[in-house]
């Protein structure tokens, strides 16, 4: 499934509800079938909800065979039912599955929380028809008990890979991209592979929702996105550097939105460094002319025209009260005698 832009949405275009309701499938179905790119979907813009063209749905729907073509195409079955289409033992196909010969396309969670791995029936029979060896071989592949005996479950990692390829297929926009990419990547990963917090923040924001399980509470959705990434440091390095990958590719594209105030302006570093430099610096002192005075020698006149002593200026401590600022007042009030030379300080 591709998404486009403004200018190639043409036509009429449908929610997804309805588009499902127009081609015979249940949501969960439709769900399914767009993720494999067997439904397009367009979007007027990044960010808006994806839409079905009308004539999308008459080309799904004078398909032959249509719909229970369609319907078999999306068909997904558990392990009970995956053994008796293979006609092999549960406990074979379980074996098989954990070592990597069979990847999932779904999951849910039972009622105690257990994660339930789902399967293409299609792809199981085109499997079982390429390779029968894995079904009727009394022992199992090497590798595969290799694995087994190690403990390791390969269900959940070929299911993250199979869940970022078709997160790739969904659009054809460079930074959602690699937003679907990083998802599989915890926040500590992210930080140090992304050190730009507006790209993090773009790349978050253009996350994909987490995949719908159920039930559907915070206990569940919580196990879901644990489960979506990755775990195995071969993993965690293969989704770091697709990511670097599609991050240079983005940037090339367009930067990540930031504020106006970030944004560096052409011709405007001379300005702002007038600006921030204040009047009174003083001159370099090779350079000739009068030195200005400084900050703590500035002298003051008082409402008759008279000159005033210098007035030191002090910063007054939050703790410090205000003893200081009375008194620094004070002498502003006070005449300049004749006896003291313009040159002294106070």
């Amino acid at each position: 499934m591709t998404t486009t832009t403004t200018a190639e949405v043409t036509g009429k275009t449908v929610t997804l509800g309805r588009a499902a309701q127009q081609l015979d499938l249940k949501r969960g179905e439709f769900d399914l079938a767009v993720q494999l790119g067997h439904v397009r979907t367009v979007r007027e813009d990044l960010g808006a909800r994806p839409r079905v063209a009308q004539e999308e749905i008459e080309r799904i729907r004078s398909a032959e065979g249509f719909p229970e073509a369609l319907r078999e195409r999306v068909r997904v079955v558990g392990t009970a039912e995956a053994s008796q289409l293979l006609d092999v033992p549960a406990h074979r196909f379980t074996r098989l599955a954990r070592g990597g010969h069979f990847t999932p396309v779904k999951c849910y969670l039972n009622r105690y929380r257990a994660v339930v791995w789902l399967y293409l029936a299609e792809e199981l029979t085109d499997l079982a028809l390429r390779h029968p060896e894995l079904l009727t071989d009394r022992q199992l592949p090497k590798e595969t008990l290799v694995r087994l005996g190690a403990g390791e479950d390969r269900r959940p990692r070929n299911w993250r890979g199979r869940r970022a390829a078709m997160l790739l297929q969904q659009t054809d926009d460079p930074w959602e991209r690699a937003a679907g990419i990083a998802s599989a990547l915890d926040a500590a990963h992210l930080a140090e592979l992304v050190t730009d917090p507006y790209e993090r923040a773009y790349l978050s924001r253009l996350r994909p929702e987490t995949a719908r399980v159920g039930p559907d509470s915070p206990a569940a959705r919580e196990i879901i996105e644990r489960l979506q990434l990755a775990q195995d440091p071969d993993e965690v390095l293969w989704y770091r550097m697709d990511l670097a990958q599609h991050l240079s590719i983005a940037r090339s594209a367009r930067p990540a939105p930031r504020p106006e105030w970030e944004r560096p302006a052409i011709g405007t570093t001379a300005t702002a460094t007038a600006i921030a430099r204040p009047a009174h610096v003083p001159a370099p002192a090779s350079s000739p002319g009068p030195t200005e005075p400084k900050p703590s020698q500035l002298r003051q006149s008082d409402p008759k025209g008279r000159e005033l002593e210098p007035v030191g200026v002090e910063r007054v401590e939050p703790r410090a009260g205000h003893g200081r600022l009375r008194r620094g007042l004070a002498r502003l009030r006070r005449p300049r005698t004749a006896a003291r030379s313009s040159t002294t300080a106070p």
